[in-house]
């Protein structure tokens, strides 16, 4: 391996890669916490029995592993979340970290009744991520549960209505009990001629035509497109076409049975000639063909307003939903308020309450600001007045005049004042507000200051170990060059000395020993320098032991005083419980 091939910048997916002077690669000690393990496995177990058989899978990682059984298990609820979870293995540190704040908001969405943060995921905090976890399963297997009883009976009435097994019989009681209902339709439903053509008239030649008078013999008036205009548009509208429909009523005969005549019409139609009988035969038979039209345009102008009814009554149907969504929305982020304000320490909620009283505050600031102006705008209204009536009259003192101008001045100055007072106590309130950040601006803080703390440390190992493998290449390419040159200046000597005096061979022998005993003490100094960094090593991997050792005795010692806390306060529960009971008037009686 070249020092260039060594010093190449790498991405982030050989951030975990240490390589040693030599250039070998070397695996970086791991930090293994027990309760973090077991955790894990008992993840993958609930994962695979759910029915994510990805997990068992060696080649994954443990991030791809619980992050993608999130999202199969978020996937499987089948709940409309309007959260994209796309979920890739491999990914970066930036497509993980948006996962993760979406797999956040997806449970939030859900009502999840666990609270974890995005860099909770990120970092593999099996602890938190294993209820969250569990409690998903749980959701997925209920709603496969419901799903699949649901498609059963679906099924089996699906079966029931048009099969049956070979030794039953079909459901004779409930054909009997439908057949009198479907008659009834049939009969209510049936085609009725309304029209019969006279006798004597000639049906039309054409084909269309005679299809049309067809029609109109059972109800159905003739038609004819009309192109209209609207914003520049041409639209194809169908319409009655007038002509054809008195041309049809001239030639057809009303064969209803319902028309019924009064008396009155009675005694004048037999008072009536032969031939004015049939006149008004004919005119009564058009009149009431005309008011079947109309009857049939009056039916078609109510479905459309009838539509156009439902048509509303879906759009405030889809406004109401809306409205009930953004009701729940509402109620879920009051209720994670709550909850957030629950889990503030004493310190932040004396800030909380700091705020709320500054707030306050600035709202009684603000209605005693305005009624200051009020109270100014009145003043400056009588004192204009006065003004006005000062100068209207002209029988005063003028010097009066000017000495009470005077004072209306100064207590407009003196008002002018306290104004600016309150504006200033306003405004410096203000700064105070907005000096303090918010509690979605603190977690924003958190997880940016997160991932910058992780993006420099992880620079830093790089540039690191860039720096130890420069340092050792050169130090391999200082030696060599020595070596080079001890060899050559070894062999420019031996060579003078090959056919010179035996002098000068004694002598290159000297020179030769001296440098073999320089050689040997450069080789000590360098074993004891790697014997005291191996020392040093020694004793800090012997602290790094140590202090893992505390901080599993301090973990230890936590989860003790977090459970002898619950039952501290189970204990109080009941006590406090006790002590009512005690005080009750129905107590006291029996006692």
């Amino acid at each position: 391996m070249s020092l260039s091939d060594a010093l190449k910048p790498k991405g982030s997916k050989h951030l975990s890669r240490i390589i040693n002077s030599e250039g070998v690669e070397v695996e970086a000690e791991k930090r293994e916490d027990e309760q973090q393990k077991i955790k894990y496995g008992e993840i993958i177990e609930c994962l695979i029995g759910a029915g994510y058989y990805r997990a068992k899978i060696k080649g994954i990682s443990e991030f791809d592993k619980v992050v993608g059984g999130m999202t199969w298990c978020i996937d499987v609820c089948n709940i409309d979340l309007d959260v994209d979870l796309l979920f890739q293995e491999n990914s970066t540190i930036g497509q993980k970290i948006a996962l993760t704040e979406k797999i956040v908001t997806a449970l939030q969405k859900m009502n999840c009744p666990f609270m974890i943060e995005p860099h909770q995921i990120q970092g593999l905090d099996f602890i938190h991520i294993y209820p969250v976890i569990e409690w998903l399963v749980k959701k997925s297997i209920e709603n496969r549960e419901e799903r699949g009883d649901y498609l059963q009976q679906y099924a089996i009435h699906r079966f029931n209505n048009e099969f049956c097994f070979p030794g039953e019989k079909p459901n004779e009681n409930f054909i009997r009990r439908a057949l009198p209902h479907i008659s009834a339709v049939q009969n209510k439903y049936s085609v009725q001629r309304k029209f019969r053509r006279i006798e004597g008239s000639h049906a039309p030649s054409d084909l269309m035509s005679r299809i049309q008078s067809t029609l109109f013999e059972y109800g159905h008036a003739p038609l004819q497109e009309k192109e209209e205009e609207e914003n520049g548009d041409i639209k194809h509208v169908e319409a009655i076409d007038e002509v054809k429909l008195k041309q049809m009523v001239k030639t057809m005969k009303s064969t209803s049975e319902e028309v019924k005549l009064a008396p009155k019409a009675i005694k004048e139609i037999i008072s009536l000639k032969s031939e004015e009988l049939i006149d008004a035969t004919k005119n009564y038979i058009s009149l009431s063909a005309d008011s079947e039209v109309s009857e049939k345009a009056e039916i078609v102008r109510l479905k459309e307003k009838e539509e156009a009814l439902i048509a509303k009554q879906s759009e405030i149907d889809f406004n109401l939903k809306e409205a009930i969504e953004k009701l729940n929305k509402i109620k879920s982020r009051t209720s994670s308020i709550e909850e957030s304000e629950s889990r503030l320490s004493k310190e932040e909620l004396k800030i909380v309450e700091d705020i709320k009283t500054r707030l306050m505050m600035l709202e009684r600031l603000n209605e005693q600001e305005k009624e200051f102006k009020e109270y100014c705008k009145g003043e400056k209204l009588r004192l204009e007045t006065t003004i006005r009536e000062v100068d209207d009259y002209e029988g005063l003192n003028h010097n009066s005049i000017d000495e009470q101008l005077s004072s209306l001045e100064a207590q407009l100055a003196n008002a002018r004042i306290s104004l600016a007072k309150v504006s200033r106590t306003e405004a410096k309130l203000h700064r105070l507000i907005d000096q303090v950040p918010s509690r979605p601006e603190l977690n924003q803080y958190q997880r940016r200051f997160i991932e910058l703390y992780n993006q420099v440390s992880a620079k830093y190992k790089e540039t690191k170990q860039y720096y130890t493998l420069y340092n050792s290449m050169s130090d391999q390419h200082e030696y060599l060059n020595k070596e080079i040159k001890l060899l050559d200046s070894i062999l420019e000597g031996y060579n003078a000395t090959v056919n010179g005096s035996q002098h000068a061979k004694e002598e290159f022998i000297n020179k030769f020993e001296t440098l073999v005993d320089g050689i040997k003490q450069n080789k000590a100094k360098v074993e004891t320098k790697r014997n005291e960094e191996r020392d040093a090593k020694d004793r800090l991997r012997s602290q790094l032991f140590s202090m893992i050792e505390q901080q599993r005795q301090y973990a230890s010692l936590l989860k003790q005083f977090r459970e002898e806390c619950e039952v501290n306060e189970t204990l109080l529960t009941r006590m406090k419980a006790a002590a009512q009971v005690s005080a009750s008037p129905e107590h006291i009686r029996s006692s």
